[in-house]
């Protein structure tokens, strides 16, 4: 008697917004992956060009042990050149935001420091510094340092102008201004920019370790991929590119959330409509 009314128990649930963003990528990826396996099987490509979705987790998991060691020594270099181009762009918009004297006077600066090549400037910062962890750290920190300061700074200036009359009309102080009006305002414009510089941070991290080209214990996916190229242990080099690129959406996922955390009970950008 219950079954006719089962489609109605499962519509709303498959028309959920929020199952919908799992669902729909996690199809689509299995369609390519099935795809992939299919050609490289029908077509007989061998290891050392293609390798097959199967192969590679199997590499994944044999040479797990190898491949974690050097994940954890990449994902520490990206987290920290991750927090430290959020503290110093974070400092360097709160200077900007002071005066649009000194914005147009540093600012280019800033985008002269975007737009030059990291692997121009990595052997440099390599042979100037001598610890290789800190110079990679200061090498992916560059690269992920423009976007915190770029959309914090728009959002600090992204203030509306009835709101800065009133607090202006109530005498409030630039600290005051700044604390209770200005980074509210400029929160979503953060997230924003953390969300990208955190992959940024990653490849910023990678990049450094192959001008670095350290190897060893404290070496990373980028030396296991350079290493993978010369052995032609495609297989490996495949499940090292995974790694990485697993890791670059955890950390999008990760900002996100952190992001509808913070804003998800306020602001528009993070309140689902029905």
């Amino acid at each position: 008697m219950n079954a006719p009314h089962m489609p109605r128990l499962i519509q709303p649930w498959a028309q959920n917004p929020k199952v919908q963003k799992v669902i729909h990528p996690i199809l689509v990826g299995l369609v390519l992956v099935v795809l992939w396996q299919g050609l490289v099987t029908g077509l007989n490509l061998p290891p050392y060009l293609v390798p097959s979705p199967i192969l590679m987790m199997q590499t994944l998991f044999t040479d797990g042990a190898v491949l974690g060691m050097a994940l954890w020594v990449t994902l520490k270099i990206t987290l920290l050149a991750f927090g430290v181009a959020t503290v110093l762009g974070v400092l360097i918009s709160f200077v900007f935001v002071q005066s649009k004297s000194i914005e147009a006077a540093l600012f280019p600066y800033a985008v002269l420091l975007q737009v030059t090549p990291i692997v121009a400037i990595a052997p440099l910062i390599i042979i100037w510094v001598k610890d290789p962890t800190l110079s990679m750290v200061i090498c992916a920190s560059l690269v992920a340092l423009f976007p915190i300061i770029s959309n914090t700074t728009l959002g600090l200036r992204s203030v509306e102008p009835d709101l800065q009359s009133y607090f202006k009309l109530n005498r409030a102080n630039r600290w005051q201004v700044l604390w209770r009006l200005r980074i509210p305002s400029a929160l979503p414009y953060f997230f924003g920019g953390m969300r990208i510089s955190s992959g940024l941070s990653l490849i910023g991290a990678v990049v450094a370790e192959f001008v670095a080209g350290t190897g060893g214990t404290g070496a990373g996916l980028a030396y296991q991929i350079l290493q993978a190229g010369f052995q032609l242990n495609i297989p490996r080099m495949f499940a090292a590119l995974l790694l990485i690129s697993l890791t670059g959406v955890f950390l999008f996922l990760f900002m996100s959330w952190l992001s509808h955390k913070a804003l998800g009970g306020w602001h528009a950008s993070e309140v689902v409509s029905d």
